[in-house]
């Protein structure tokens, strides 16, 4: 967990510049994604030596970059000879905001990851992977002491992980939102296949067999209100839109991105369309959650 004594990740306009270490396997390649899912510009495995380089460039001027992330470890051969050197020059920097954060996990929890990953320990090529964690460990104590930030990793999920970073970097975490789209479409056509939830729309009353309605689509008010109307109507909508309310705040924990919803009816210019646009209405007060509508076979033939 986060050491006690560190202060808050939340400076002023420093380019802020964190460096990712620890012991192998305890996630720090999991770490970079999530921060680069914050914003971050992120280099993985790069040669301390070349870290001055990186913050050059961050800190230059004219530079597009308000925050940068790197990954070091004992891939780098030179890396015990080089690492804590570099890291103090750059704390001396004042326009960087340097910050060190260190990986580490049980032994247990470090076996069972190589054993699952069926990769050489990167200290003991030729030996047995306890032999590199504990060697590792030893070696990485002085590092491990320089630290704002220590994260034992041993009962993380990959979301976990994520949701951890996003508490140390909490001022630009809560900028962070979820983007969700109502992709309205007809049956007929098939299913688009970057659904991640799918309801169905067909056993409402259909439009296209009113005369006067079957050549307008969803986007007109006559056939909104001929959908939104009917007696059937309500009642499944209302169960759709309460579990949306109860599911999308669970898969913004989880750390999702985006949220691909899926609005059909049989030919998608009638039913899905108006349905889609409704359900946007009704679901925008969600908070951190940015929406979009998309209506893949409206302009189709009937």
């Amino acid at each position: 967990m986060p050491t006690n004594n560190s202060p808050r990740l939340s400076e002023g306009k420093a380019v802020r510049f964190v460096v990712v270490t620890g012991l192998s396997g305890a996630g720090k390649s999991a770490a970079i994604r999530a921060l680069e899912d914050l914003g971050y510009l992120c280099v993985d495995n790069l040669p301390a030596v070349l870290i001055p380089t990186l913050a050059n460039l961050a800190a230059g001027q004219g530079s597009l970059y308000d925050a940068v992330a790197v990954v070091v470890d004992v891939r780098d051969r030179l890396f015990f000879d080089q690492f804590t050197n570099v890291f103090d020059s750059l704390k001396s920097r004042r326009e960087l905001s340097t910050w060190l954060i260190f990986l580490e996990a049980s032994d247990a929890a470090l076996v069972r990851r190589f054993s699952e990953t069926r990769r050489p320990h990167p200290l003991a090529p030729t030996g047995s992977v306890i032999e590199g964690i504990l060697a590792e460990r030893r070696r990485l104590t002085k590092i491990k002491d320089m630290a704002d930030r220590v994260l034992d990793t041993s009962n993380f999920t990959v979301h976990e992980l994520r949701s951890a970073f996003g508490e140390l970097f909490e001022g630009r975490d809560n900028n962070r939102s979820l983007t969700v789209t109502l992709l309205s479409f007809g049956y007929k056509y098939g299913l688009p296949p970057e659904l991640d939830l799918l309801f169905d729309f067909r056993c409402l009353p259909n439009p296209r067999f009113v005369t006067e309605l079957e050549d307008l689509t969803g986007h007109h008010a006559a056939v909104r209100d001929y959908v939104l109307k009917a007696e059937t109507t309500p009642p499944f909508v209302a169960m759709t839109t309460d579990w949306l309310r109860f599911a999308i705040p669970k898969y913004q924990k989880e750390g999702k991105s985006y949220l691909t919803i899926g609005v059909g009816c049989t030919g998608g210019r009638h039913r899905s369309v108006a349905i889609a646009e409704y359900l946007k209405d009704q679901l925008t007060d969600i908070t951190g959650v940015f929406w979009r509508v998309k209506h893949r076979d409206v302009s189709l033939q009937v």
